[in-house]
């Protein structure tokens, strides 16, 4: 384990053998002289001892053995190789021994001897003590070795602590130092990118100037690099906004949009050159040769097929820009949008030179033509087939050219234009109206969109004509509004009646009416309209609506409508044959305020009528009239649906004028009592209503017609129980019922016999009986009520059970089943 080096390093510094002798001799002799009898014993010793006796049996005859001494390897063996060598050292040999004893000549060598003697028995006693001392001693010189190499080694490693801390603090110090360093460089590094970031859109300017005013720069228009050019303008101009604080931003920004100008007029006089040279060389061609349709075409279309897509990616940058800013007030124009209308305006009149005067030529022809020169139908038709071919041609050139349609219907309608001068002034000199109603009828079932119909949207390339087609069918509208106000005036307003016209129960007494009578009342085409009758009225047919066919056949009416209107009041019949005319080919607005002019005058025209009849004949025979053709023309105007329209109001000063006029008359123009006075007596204007409502005045009017006529027979029944006779003094009871029923007998008859010769339909005849019917036994039960009252005052009761003597009153139930027999509306009940 120990090698020599570590071995005689650990080897103790002992002292030599004759210093332990001399220092034993030392101590051993201070011990001696302390003894009295020290020379006494020694000689007693010495005279006993005898040399030859001692130990001479025990004595080695030869050399000591020889040992071999091992190297220490460990701790313990360190201690008894020592212990060893010390002990070879201090044991004298029995020779030694023997050839001292042989050297005694004196008794100083003697005492010599036996001092050695004495302290080598010491010594041999001491022996194990010695050496453990020895041990003790090695082990002594051992540790504080350790512990000297111990402090050395903490002194070094407390060096090398401090050391490592004074290398560690330099290493953080030289961490953080090399830190803030690197952070150093990446914010350089940073600023250095942001430099060159935002100076890069200041050096943009320059080369950019250069490019766009060099000579040819419009030749640089369809290069590949343009488009990029045009995308780095926009991110110099939207930094330059991004960043107003800038020193030279404002400045910098002017001069990119101006650049930005400049490429985008750059596109534009590249556009227009490019289609004035593909019209100049068409027209070149035309001009050249005549040419037939196909050869037209190709030259036309397929001519400015070539090379549009290029153009329309060229055009599609000017379009990216002109889109409004976000803070643009509202109906602003984009800045770049003159420049897209320039192309759209450049387009169209390129276009426009080529196809108008083609397309004139042909509406020019077709006017000509035999079989369309004088029929507007005919005309409308066949001109408007052509011009849609023309514009559905037009429109996917356009798509080739352009991607969106702003300009695109501007453009179609000045295409449309020689249709508008031909067909407009035929259609305002049009005088039938059922050539006009062909022609609407023509343009919305062809051409016209209806939003409220389910029809598949247009694809995206499609045209929507109906916008194109609008302008003609407004003007037809329009015309055939004004000849229905027309007619109005003319025909139902105004129309003055015939000697037959008023005979009317001797021409009713002619007519058959035909067809079979339905129940449900007559709902119209519009969605969701429900007709809820609140008169009796006769059952008569559905309006049949047949649309004209391409060849314009004349509409046709509803074969139950024409025999229920066979024999009606002239006006009533025009006014049902002009709503069916222009039902659903004018505006539901305008329709509905056009009906009801004409149900309105329609109306007064058969009051006129029914007060001419009464003059004539009686006035049953008006009321009847006018029951009659008030209930047909109110379930006539329930198929058309019209809407309802709110009042009229306003405001009539004829009563503040005459307030004025008075108080100046009088003298008190300003006397403030007479002007309070008046306040509310016409000082101020009155408000009017002018109810516009033709259902609600049709109703109306029915409901006081019908009241007039059932009172008229009511009165003549119970004229003997009025309140006027009951009033009289003279008055009797019983004759007065007497004469009840003698004017009921008699009156009943004329009554059925009336309404046999004015109304056809069961139900409205009983209806009106049972009306009657009941207005009677209203006045009877008023007069019974005051005769019972009487009787009682005059303590006479009247009986109330069975029906009495015919000279008596009866009572209101005897009275009611007297009516229902003579009445017969008990049967009537009983068959409905």
């Amino acid at each position: 384990m120990y090698d020599d080096a570590s071995y005689y390093s650990f080897a103790p510094s002992t002292q030599p053998q004759s210093e332990r002798i001399q220092i034993s001799k030392h101590k051993r002799r201070q011990s001696l002289l302390k003894q009295p009898n020290e020379d006494v014993q020694a000689d007693a010793r010495l005279t006993d001892g005898n040399p030859n006796i001692i130990e001479a049996d025990e004595a080695p005859k030869g050399p000591p053995k020889a040992t071999i001494s091992r190297r220490a390897q460990s701790y313990s063996d360190f201690h008894d190789a020592v212990r060893a060598i010390l002990g070879r050292d201090a044991t004298p040999t029995k020779d030694t021994q023997h050839g001292e004893g042989n050297k005694l000549e004196t008794e100083l060598d003697f005492v010599d001897w036996y001092h050695n003697l004495e302290h080598g028995l010491l010594d041999a006693s001491q022996d194990e003590y010695t050496s453990y001392q020895d041990q003790l001693d090695v082990s002594l010189a051992q540790f504080d070795s350790l512990l000297s190499s111990t402090s050395s080694t903490l002194d070094v490693l407390a060096s090398i602590s401090s050391s490592f801390q004074s290398v560690e603090a330099q290493t953080t110090a030289f961490q953080k130092q090399c830190e803030g360093l690197l952070s150093e460089q990446n914010r350089l590094a940073e600023m250095a990118d942001g430099i060159g970031r935002n100076v890069q859109y200041y050096s943009y300017l320059e080369p950019i100037t250069r490019r766009l005013n060099a000579p040819g720069a419009g030749n640089f228009v369809q290069g590949k690099g343009f488009s990029d050019m045009l995308a780095r303008l926009d991110q110099c101009l939207e930094y330059m906004a991004a960043h107003p604080s800038h020193r030279e931003s404002s400045t910098y920004k002017s001069r990119y949009r101006l650049l930005m100008t400049r490429a985008l007029t750059l596109i534009r006089v590249n556009f227009v050159g490019a289609l004035r040279e593909i019209s100049s060389d068409v027209t070149k061609r035309i001009a050249d040769r005549q040419l037939n349709d196909t050869t037209m075409s190709a030259l036309l279309y397929a001519k400015f097929r070539v090379g549009a897509s290029e153009l329309k990616e060229v055009g599609l940058e000017i379009g990216k820009r002109a889109v409004r800013s976000a803070g643009a007030e509202p109906g602003a124009e984009a800045e770049y949008q003159s420049l897209m209308k320039e192309l759209y305006t450049s387009y169209a009149a390129t276009r426009g030179k080529l196809v108008i005067p083609l397309v004139r030529k042909k509406i020019a022809d077709i006017a000509m033509a035999p079989s369309t020169s004088k029929d507007l139908v005919a005309f409308a038709g066949n001109s408007i087939g052509y011009i849609k071919g023309i514009c559905a041609d037009e429109y996917e050139l356009w798509r080739e050219w352009f991607d969106d349609e702003d300009g695109l219907y501007d453009f179609l309608e000045s295409v449309c234009e020689p249709l508008y001068d031909h067909l407009r002034p035929r259609t305002i000199h049009e005088n039938q109206l059922l050539k006009l109603c062909e022609l609407c009828t023509l343009l919305q079932n062809r051409y016209i969109r209806d939003p409220e119909d389910d029809v598949e949207p247009l694809e995206a390339s499609q045209v929507d004509f109906s916008l194109l087609i609008q302008p003609a069918l407004e003007d037809a509208q329009t015309r055939l509004v004004f000849r229905a106000q027309t007619i109005l005036r003319d025909e139902i307003e105004r129309y003055k009646p015939k000697p037959e016209d008023l005979d009317y129960a001797a021409r009713n007494r002619q007519v058959s009416l035909s067809g079979t009578m339905s129940n449900a009342p007559i709902t119209s085409g519009r969605k969701g309209s429900v007709a809820e009758p609140t008169t009796p009225m006769p059952q008569t047919s559905m309006v049949l609506d047949e649309g004209d066919s391409p060849s314009g056949r004349e509409l046709r009416w509803g074969l139950d409508t024409e025999a229920a209107l066979e024999g009606c009041y002239p006006t009533l019949r025009k006014a049902i044959w002009l709503l069916r005319r222009i039902y659903r080919l004018v505006n539901s607005t305008v329709f509905d305020d056009l009906a009801h002019q004409i149900v309105h005058q329609t109306t007064l025209s058969l009051h006129q009528a029914a007060t001419q009849i009464s003059s004539k004949a009686t006035k049953v025979d008006g009321q009847l009239f006018l029951i009659k053709h008030l209930l047909m023309l109110k379930q006539q105007i329930v198929a058309f649906d019209i809407e309802f329209v709110t009042p009229d109001v306003s405001l009539d000063f004829s009563g503040v004028t005459n307030t004025f006029w008075e108080l100046r008359e009088r003298g008190g123009l300003f006397d403030p009592r007479t002007l309070w006075r008046f306040m509310g007596g016409g000082l101020l204007p009155r408000v009017v209503e002018n109810m516009l409502d033709a259902k609600a005045e049709l109703d109306g009017r029915l409901r006081t017609i019908i009241t007039d006529f059932t009172s008229t027979f009511a009165i003549r029944i119970t004229a003997a129980v009025s309140a006027s006779a009951i009033s009289k003094r003279t008055f009797n009871g019983r004759l007065a019922v007497r004469l009840v029923q003698e004017a009921a007998g008699k009156e009943v008859p004329i009554l059925r016999r009336k309404l046999d010769q004015y109304l056809d339909d069961h139900r409205t005849k009983e209806s009106l009986v049972k009306a009657v019917q009941d207005q009677v036994i209203q006045s009877y039960e008023t007069f019974y009520d005051q005769y019972e009252a009487e009787k009682r005052l005059t303590g006479k009761l009247v009986s109330k059970k069975g029906k009495g003597r015919e000279d008596e009153v009866w009572d209101l139930d005897t009275f009611t089943e007297w009516t229902d027999s003579l009445f017969g509306t008990m049967e009537a009940t009983v068959e409905a």
